[in-house]
């Protein structure tokens, strides 16, 4: 088994993960992100697809972004510069997307970091003064271990190692999310390209295809509520986009249109409640903390701020 070294290991390379990555790294640390994902993304993930002959990327994770926060408003604006992000005005004066998908962000953070995808963590130990972290085929070792993943699966990681911290994430409750990605042969006569409505079944559907730079004809995404994603959470993917769709017509209250591509998606932890308190936890004694957008806030700008946050308490710790 190859034995990998750093001295700090993040388990998740979403935002949060990232946002701690990067601080962490500008301060000269020698850091190392694991994921279990195949590429960038995680909730910010953008599905390929072949539709017609062309290829085609929907959004079925967040939607958009915004930013209000001096620190993620400067980052975006970089961004803007790199061509990683665009505004998209059907969400919103203050709504952003990455570009050409919603992983763009991530993806660009990714460059800047040694980020090993596809490798999950199995198990995490403690190993004499040192963090051992079991990820299959290879392991990783570092001084300091942090967790940046959605909270149902930190309590997880934690619960042998720091039962007073896995405290904190197994207290969060997440709603489950359905998504639909639905591509048709023509225009559908729905003028908005974003809608909302947080007491429908499809509490939100967004025409993927006419974000900025975007391939595809008529391309959607469709969110089931929190209520009807619990309805039919236990549906086969194939039988939860039927239903959905259907929910999505009627709504519209336009007539039925057979998909040219039509695909679901579960989300069991879209949406957590974020708890009260501090946006990131370090136990300075252990080397271990956690991170995410549950210590905050559930938008990308929460994981961006609580990754910063984690980052600081490690820098300071350090000092």
């Amino acid at each position: 088994m190859k034995t990998n070294k750093s001295e700090i290991l993040i388990i998740g390379a979403g935002m949060a993960g990232l946002s701690c990555a990067r601080a962490l790294a500008e301060a000269g640390i020698d850091v190392c992100v694991l994921d279990k994902g195949r590429g960038p993304g995680g909730r910010m993930a953008a599905r390929r697809a072949e539709v017609a002959g062309e290829t085609v990327s929907f959004d079925h994770g967040a939607q958009y972004f915004t930013a209000r926060t001096l620190g993620f408003q400067k980052l975006v604006k970089a961004w803007e510069g790199q061509g990683v992000v665009s505004r998209w005005p059907a969400a919103g004066e203050e709504a952003w997307v990455g570009t050409p998908g919603m992983n763009g962000p991530i993806r660009a953070m990714g460059l800047e970091t040694d980020v090993r995808w596809g490798t999950r963590a199995l198990a995490v130990k403690r190993d004499a003064d040192a963090w051992f972290v079991d990820a299959g085929d290879e392991s990783f070792t570092a001084k300091t271990v942090l967790v940046a993943v959605p909270a149902e699966q930190a309590a997880e990681l934690l619960q042998d190692i720091s039962p007073e911290l896995a405290r904190v994430p197994a207290s969060v409750q997440s709603e489950p999310c359905w998504a639909v990605m639905a591509a048709f042969g023509e225009r559908l006569p729905i003028a908005e390209d974003g809608l909302r409505d947080s007491e429908a079944a499809i509490s939100w559907a967004a025409r993927n295809s006419a974000k900025p730079q975007r391939a595809g004809e008529e391309c959607w995404v469709l969110h089931a509520s929190p209520a009807r994603s619990r309805e039919i959470i236990d549906l086969p993917k194939e039988e939860a986009a039927q239903v959905l769709l259907a929910d999505f017509f009627a709504q519209t209250r336009i007539d039925e249109i057979e998909p040219e591509h039509l695909v679901a998606h579960r989300w069991l932890y879209a949406m957590p409640v974020a708890v009260a308190g501090e946006p990131a936890r370090y136990d300075a004694d252990l080397r271990i903390g956690i991170a995410g957008d549950y210590l905050h806030s559930p938008r990308v700008e929460g994981a961006f701020v609580s990754g910063q946050a984690l980052a600081a308490r490690v820098l300071r710790s350090r000092s």
